[in-house]
């Protein structure tokens, strides 16, 4: 097989998918463990926003340093902290929970960097937006599975199983990722050339969220949706008990099934020309909002509309992040382009994390369901934003191709 599904990007996906497995297991068991142990919603929230606000913080900068010391090593380095903060998850309370997440977070700043930054460089452009699907694809398979094993853990109350998984993942993880090789050219892509004052740079980058109208728009979209996301991720383990027959494990596996089937079966219909196409975009946040709408509603409409739920949301999340990523890297500028994606990706952090650390305390002052109400109001507003999208860029655009 050549492209996307040859062997050497499958090693790839295979490592992202041993990598991001403890995640599909924690996402379940940190938020039954904070109410366990009596922690508020807020608490929980920011100790679930932690790990990608720190990979926000953190994914500017890890492009300069895998370039400075090669991707092998610092993939190793990264491993290491990896395992030791999984196994400090079977150990800890509260405060360690928080101390993992924020190492956790570290980690995959330079993990997923280094792997996407990768996949884009290495493919040709008709197959970029396959390679990040199929990369978003295998983050999102152990979803499928960790939701239920996090459940049956929970249910033994039987500490030790959890943590000789985390160790298990621990080590399939490293035994992958110590065994793989990048070329030369993977190296090379992983980063720009670096400046001499790269955090100048760095900070010079932000102000492109504001200037470059493409990344700024597609940015403001990402922002909003992966606090959506953030949200479920969050608060669905705990949400789940006040639906009559519902259950957070098949919420999550029913989720991540659809993004992977979506992902995986869509591939090919992810636009991939360069070109801002306004419906799609408006459709998917359409479904974005309709998803959350269900979820809200689900207190008092029954579990079918809960689940009904998570088969819209896994589309809209199947949909949305390879999309806009591939349409940026065609249109930021070549000399900034992995620099500004960083930055992109970032802002995807930034969502997620806020899903959990904003959400956290309305739904303290109101509830779940409000809570979730408040993220289909938030979903539509991003249609608009959608839709100003395309005359917007086709006007920048226009003036960028005659001023050339």
């Amino acid at each position: 097989m050549k492209g996307a599904l040859s062997w050497p990007f499958m090693r790839l996906y295979l490592l992202t998918l041993c990598y991001f497995s403890g995640n599909s297991i924690l996402n379940v068991i940190i938020p039954l463990k904070g109410e366990a142990w009596g922690a508020s919603n807020t608490t929980i929230g920011v100790i679930m926003g932690a790990y990608l606000l720190t990979t926000m913080l953190f994914r500017p900068w890890a492009g300069g340093l895998i370039q400075r010391h090669g991707p092998i090593k610092v993939l190793r380095v990264i491993l290491v902290v990896n395992g030791a903060a999984l196994m400090m998850y079977a150990f800890t309370g509260l405060g360690g929970y928080l101390v993992a997440r924020v190492l956790q977070g570290v980690c995959t700043a330079f993990f997923s960097m280094a792997l996407q930054l990768g996949i884009i460089d290495a493919l040709p452009e008709k197959d970029r937006s396959q390679g990040i699907s199929m990369y978003s694809l295998c983050s999102y398979l152990p979803g499928m599975i960790g939701p239920l094993l996090a459940i049956g853990i929970w249910q033994t109350g039987d500490m030790n199983m959890f943590a000789g998984i985390m160790l298990v993942i621990a080590v399939l993880t490293g035994g992958v990722g110590f065994t793989a090789k990048m070329d030369n050219q993977s190296t090379a892509s992983t980063g720009e050339s670096e400046p001499r004052n790269q955090s100048a740079a760095m900070w010079q980058s932000f102000g492109q969220l504001v200037q470059n109208p493409h990344l700024f728009k597609s940015s403001v979209l990402m922002l909003s949706a992966s606090l959506i996301f953030g949200a479920v991720t969050a608060f669905v383990p705990l949400y789940a008990a006040q639906i009559e027959s519902g259950s957070a494990a098949v919420y999550l596996m029913l989720q991540a099934a659809v993004v992977v089937a979506a992902r995986f079966a869509l591939r090919k219909k992810i636009p991939s020309d360069g070109k801002w196409h306004s419906f799609f975009m408006m459709g998917t946040m359409l479904l974005l909002a309709a998803a959350s709408l269900c979820v809200s509603l689900a207190t008092n409409a029954g579990a079918i509309l809960f689940y009904a739920g998570a088969l819209l949301m896994g589309v809209a999340q199947a949909l949305l992040y390879p999309t806009l990523t591939t349409y940026l890297s065609f249109v930021l500028p070549k000399e900034k382009r992995n620099m500004l994606l960083g930055l992109f990706i970032a802002m995807a952090d930034l969502g997620v994390s806020l899903g959990g650390i904003v959400m956290g305390p309305v739904a303290d002052l109101t509830s779940y369901s409000m809570m979730y109400m408040l993220c289909a109001v938030l979903g539509t507003a991003m249609m608009l934003v959608a839709y100003n999208q395309r005359s917007l860029l086709a006007e920048t655009t226009a003036e960028e191709n005659k001023a050339i």
